[in-house]
């Protein structure tokens, strides 16, 4: 039997707008995966602690505050220095496209701006 994907989805930042992100946690869910609610206003470090302690397959990050460019970057340096290089990130909500290549440049495996498809997004990290 196939192991399900363990996701962990948050929200880092003062940005409380979450709808989009409680979306994809439940097409997710109908899709088979285990579904980990980090929440709102969550540090780099909590995320990563998150993450590692709950052992997930994919994080997902939802921005809505145009942060995404200062927080992904620490977020990618705490996974690598904790061992969680290894981990799928996927980024989505009020991206910039002109911000998309940097992000995966990052290590970013995937940028799902605002209007994405839930199919494409379940797609990819069910896959």
């Amino acid at each position: 039997m196939k192991k399900k994907k363990r996701i962990l989805l948050a929200k880092p930042g003062l940005d409380a707008h979450d709808m989009g992100m409680k979306l994809i946690a439940r097409a997710l869910k109908d899709a088979g995966a285990e579904v980990v609610y980090g929440g709102i206003y969550v540090t780099p470090d909590e995320i990563t602690k998150i993450a590692l302690e709950e052992d997930v397959d994919v994080l997902g990050l939802s921005f809505h505050s145009s942060t995404h460019l200062v927080v992904v970057p620490k977020i990618m340096k705490l996974l690598k220095e904790k061992g969680g290089d290894d981990l799928m990130v996927v980024v989505g909500g009020c991206i910039p496209l002109e911000d998309v290549l940097e992000l995966k440049n990052m290590g970013v495996t995937d940028v799902f701006p605002s209007g994405s498809s839930l199919d494409d997004i379940v797609d990819l990290i069910i896959q």
